[in-house]
């Protein structure tokens, strides 16, 4: 059995790997998919809590949930099977690619086709985005959040302002952290008397 789940793990993180171009991002979609809604192997609020941890933290976003994953999955031996399973595939095409790179470019049909996945990779971002706001809480701070945070985004990208990613998320955890504090410090202690 236990075999069994740790070559099911590496199968499905493989195809994942293999079959999906444009990085991590583009990779959200398929985890989702595959993980969450076919084989119910993590649900979605642990996808979502897990994506902004491995955004927040050194790796490839789609290693992390990789690993996670497989971690809640099959134990240590399942987290290395699926991040095996999702790097080997990027790997080898990686280390073919380079052995004849030069003439790689050079195919016509290879510059036409990575036109063509330009296109599909920025449809798998949009939808992995409108996957996570369509089943993220309607409720006001994290609605401000995300409108400001896209806002504030859209413009560092239009006038160019020399502004990180990181710090707009850590400036988006510090607003989550001090509503959170400053509710929670107008809330009575529980079993206190109050005086």
């Amino acid at each position: 059995m236990k075999i069994n789940i740790l070559t099911e793990l590496f199968l499905i993180f493989a195809k994942i790997g293999f079959f999906t171009f444009g990085g991590g991002y583009a990779m959200l979609s398929m985890i989702e998919d595959h993980c969450v809604e076919r084989k119910h192997w993590i649900t979605h609020n642990e996808m979502m809590d897990i994506t902004v941890i491995a955004e927040s933290t050194p790796g490839p976003i789609a290693i992390n949930c990789a690993t996670f994953t497989g971690y809640k999955k099959a134990g240590f031996p399942g987290a290395l099977s699926a991040t095996i399973g999702i790097v080997l595939p990027s790997f080898l095409v990686i280390w073919l690619i380079s052995m004849f790179l030069d003439q790689f470019l050079e195919l016509t049909i290879i510059a036409n086709a990575f036109r063509g996945i330009k296109i599909a990779v920025g449809l798998l971002i949009a939808d992995a985005a409108l996957t996570m706001i369509s089943k993220m809480p309607k409720k006001p701070l994290p609605l401000a959040i995300m409108t400001a945070s896209f806002l504030l985004m859209l413009m560092i990208n239009v006038f160019a302002w020399n502004f990180s990613s990181i710090s707009l998320m850590l400036l988006a955890a510090a607003v989550s952290v001090t509503v959170f504090l400053t509710k929670g410090s107008g809330k009575p202690k529980e079993g206190g008397t109050g005086k």
